[in-house]
């Protein structure tokens, strides 16, 4: 479980911070200033913005299951890492704009995450 928790997080310092930083470049200055001010940016930078978001909201969670489920000593790690393949998924799903498969890798991630606390319990 642990290795699964390092992906995920792995998975997280791309998502969160070097992706939009990547998809920035044009913006260099502003990365490395305190960003008072907005810049422009491009639909697949916003796209990559959203797709950050929603994954800083599930990961707390995802992140306590794990825990949890090593504390209880549950073996979770099949649904867990079907989470993380659809977390994985669902990134270039929304920066091509491919909604209907992207909204399915989510709800899917969401019941993955919902059959790991049945587990615990």
């Amino acid at each position: 479980m642990s290795d699964i928790i390092i992906y995920t997080l792995a998975l997280a310092l791309v998502q969160i911070w070097l992706l939009p930083m990547f998809l920035n470049l044009k913006n260099t200055a502003w990365l490395f200033s305190s960003r008072d001010e907005t810049v422009e940016t491009t639909v697949i930078y916003e796209r990559a913005s959203r797709a950050s978001a929603n994954l800083q909201a599930s990961l707390p969670a995802f992140l306590a299951l794990c825990l949890l489920a090593m504390q209880l000593q549950v073996d979770i790690g099949a649904t867990a890492m079907i989470w993380l393949v659809l977390r994985v998924v669902y990134i270039p799903l929304y920066l091509l704009g491919i909604s209907m498969l992207r909204s399915a890798s989510w709800v899917a991630s969401v019941v993955c995450m919902v059959y790991m606390a049945i587990q615990l319990v």
